[in-house]
């Protein structure tokens, strides 16, 4: 499909800021608490503000606190799960499918680029980069478009790390991973590096990770099911950074990441049945049974970033410039769903392709009157976005979407008497949608169930958006530290799957119009004492046009449904440091949404049961840290069964589970630490929140049982 002239009007003129810098997190484990955590720089407004000055709950994940989840697990998606208030529980595969942020997808990125597929979203966002060459994790909770479109839920932003002063230092790390319950085949090794330093005003950072994972066990020893499977997977990354400091005040940047996992077996499932209890598992069979296709994950996706920097513009003005590319590749699992028996197929294998090229200006004008800082953040983003989800075989499921986004912004900050902050901000977005005329894929559950074929007349969609945000905090004393807040995101998420599941012939009466979500949150802060600090807020969402899902028993396809929502829940958080060596944080997360044209619950897709954790870490000598973590996924039954008592879709009820992790390290020496973990200590036999609420086939699978890490980290 050919570009459109916006696009490259738009790449010469314009850019904007890539959320790059940060304050490095040199705190150790213990330290992401009380006074410190007001003095993080973080990158919600597109600008660098101390998170005292945001009247939003934000969530900060220090690279110590990454570094202790990495001696369990590589999974960022258990790291979120448990560090994040709000972030729906891991569902133990390798996609993010239902881990939403409180009950919406939310945008991930890499220093401010999105690394999402918003227009087909294919739920393997979450993991673009692997957590060695990240040096913190910025959330930024509830709907916003400071960013543009995919934002429904919030923000997940990577911040990369940055090269060290010194001419020359880098670290290795090297562990191996293996099921304690049966270590047969589940074997498996991990190595990571990183070399960065300063060569007077150049600057570089290269790291590169590689992980074969052995096949996973559950609790009672079985391999998981291979839908989405985590077992005997491949996966690498590399990621370079390059920077050149022409003077004090302007400064140029290059980064490239790569990332690629893909899952390559020789096993096979052994159905089961969710409804009856029965768990999905994998087995060795000979090659005429195995998996059919090419090994399902990323492949070969690549991040190119260019950023320029000038801090001083002009009076109290600051500039970033930035252009990126990405290509996206994501290969899905061989499914029989994709049958057509009159055409000789048994099934297909389907292919998320997404190509973005963007650029992005921001400016930063600070002005100072009497008793008043203000702060104005604005500029312009564009955006061009094909993206589609073609099969393996040449079939085509879902077109080819080709977006262009121009979007101008204006946010300011206002801070009084140093103690009170407002924020207003508004963005203008204008986005064209072409699409060819292109005609539906045929379907075959059975011989019976079949989705129809039908001819679609294409065209151009445009939408025009003006979104609002407003806030105020008041940091009245560390004991309370209150905000209210209110924003909007503008959202045409997942459009590939209302063009995919068509009924109509023409692409114009399909409703494909854009989602305006309203996003309110009430909250505090409290510091009582540099040992103890509670965090707490309540928040309320509502949108005309949400998506779900409904079951077609005549066709045996999942149909969208676009109807209003309304989301709403509450979160809080206890950071207590019971003394010099021992600290304690605790969260608790609860979500609820509803159709509000229907009055139903919103199912599991969106809404994720009540969640809490416990974190413990303790230094019980100079050279020895330990953490244990707690999980706790609580039930949710909000839905009957069916007459034959069943479930379908995402409507499955959830029974609490718990899990144990612990980890610990031993520095033997200034370079040399030994560390290890555990995941699910006491091996809990369990089904995860999505297993057990997702009634479609293939996702009953269980939980991993205890599973042991050990490794050898050198720095130098």
């Amino acid at each position: 499909m050919k570009n459109t002239g916006i696009t490259t009007l738009a790449l010469a003129i314009s850019a904007q800021l890539v959320s790059q810098n940060y304050v490095q997190a040199a705190e150790s484990a213990n330290k992401l608490t009380d006074k410190n955590i007001e003095n993080i720089i973080v990158t919600g407004s597109r600008v660098f503000e101390s998170i005292d000055e945001v009247p939003a709950s934000i969530t900060v994940i220090s690279r110590a606190q990454i570094e202790q989840h990495l001696k369990v697990s590589p999974e960022l998606q258990s790291l979120l799960a448990i560090y994040v208030p709000g972030m729906a529980p891991n569902t133990g595969t390798s996609s993010n499918a239902g881990q939403t942020l409180r009950g919406r997808s939310p945008l991930i990125m890499i220093d401010g680029v999105p690394q999402s597929t918003p227009l087909r979203n294919g739920s393997l966002d979450i993991k673009t980069l692997d957590p060695s060459a990240i040096a913190r994790i910025e959330i930024i909770k509830g709907a916003t478009s400071i960013y543009g479109n995919g934002a429904a839920g919030g923000i997940i932003n990577y911040i990369t790390k940055k090269p060290s002063s010194e001419k020359l230092s880098g670290e290795v790390n090297v562990s191996s991973r293996f099921s304690m319950v049966d270590t047969d085949e589940s074997v498996g090794g991990r190595i990571e590096a990183a070399i960065n330093g300063t060569l007077d005003k150049f600057s570089y950072l290269l790291t590169a990770s590689y992980e074969q994972s052995g096949v996973q066990r559950d609790a009672q020893g079985d391999i998981p099911g291979l839908q989405y499977g985590l077992s005997d997977t491949e996966t690498q990354n590399y990621f370079t950074k390059l920077s050149y400091q022409f003077d004090p005040q302007k400064s140029v940047q290059l980064s490239y990441n790569f990332y690629s996992a893909a899952q390559k077996t020789d096993l096979a499932d052994v159905a089961g049945d969710i409804n009856l209890g029965e768990k999905t598992y994998a087995i060795h069979v000979p090659k005429e049974q195995q998996l059919l296709g090419n090994p399902p994950g990323q492949d070969g996706n690549t991040n190119l970033m260019l950023k320029y920097t000038d801090e001083a513009l002009f009076a109290n003005t600051q500039m970033t410039v930035d252009f990126y590319q990405q290509d996206i590749e994501n290969t899905f699992f061989y499914s029989p769903s994709f049958a057509n028996p009159d055409e000789g197929y048994t099934g297909g294998q389907s292919i998320i392709k997404s190509e973005k090229m963007g650029a992005r200006a921001t400016f930063n004008t600070q002005v100072d009157f009497d008793m008043v800082e203000a702060s104005f953040i604005y500029g312009v983003d564009a955006l061009n976005d094909i993206t589609s989800q073609p099969l393996a075989d040449g079939r085509i499921w879902v077109p080819e979407m080709d977006m262009q986004n121009l979007a101008f912004f204006l946010q300011t900050k206002w801070l009084i008497a140093d103690d009170l902050i407002f924020k207003l901000g508004i963005r203008q977005d204008d986005i064209e949608l072409q699409v060819d005329d292109y005609q539906t894929l045929k379907q075959c559950r059975s011989a019976t169930q079949c989705q129809a074929s039908i001819d679609v007349t294409g065209g151009t969609i445009d939408y025009k958006a003006t979104t609002y945000n407003a806030g105020i905090k008041y940091n009245w004393s560390p004991l309370f530290s209150p905000f209210v807040s209110y924003s909007q995101g503008a959202d045409i998420s997942d459009i590939g799957r209302l063009l995919r599941t068509a009924t109509v012939t023409d692409i114009a009466l399909i409703r494909t119009e854009a989602s305006i979500i309203d996003s309110y949150e009430l909250g505090f802060n409290s510091q009582v004492s540099n040992d103890l600090r509670f965090e707490f807020a309540a928040y309320r969402s509502t949108s005309e046009l949400g998506t779900s899902s409904s079951f077609d028993a005549n066709t045996g396809v999942y149909l969208p449904v676009r109807a209003p929502q309304k989301i709403w829940g509450y979160e809080g958080l206890v950071d207590y440091r019971i003394n010099p060596q021992l600290q304690v944080v605790a969260t608790y997360s609860y979500v609820e949404g509803k159709d509000t044209e229907a009055d139903e619950y919103l199912g599991a897709q969106q809404i994720a049961p009540p969640k809490a954790t416990v974190n413990f870490s303790w230094l019980p000598i100079s050279d020895v840290s330990v953490s244990l973590t707690y999980l706790y996924v609580a039930d949710r039954q909000r839905f009957a069964a069916a007459d034959n008592g069943t479930y379908v879709g995402d409507q499955g009820p959830v029974e609490s589970y718990q899990l144990v992790n612990l980890s610990g390290q031993y520095k033997l020496n200034q370079q040399w630490s030994a560390f290890f973990g555990i995941e699910n200590l006491l091996n809990e036999d369990y089904f995860p929140a999505k297993s057990q609420s997702y009634r479609y086939g293939g996702y009953n699978v269980k939980g991993i049982g205890t599973t042991a890490n050990v490794g050898l980290k050198v720095i130098f």
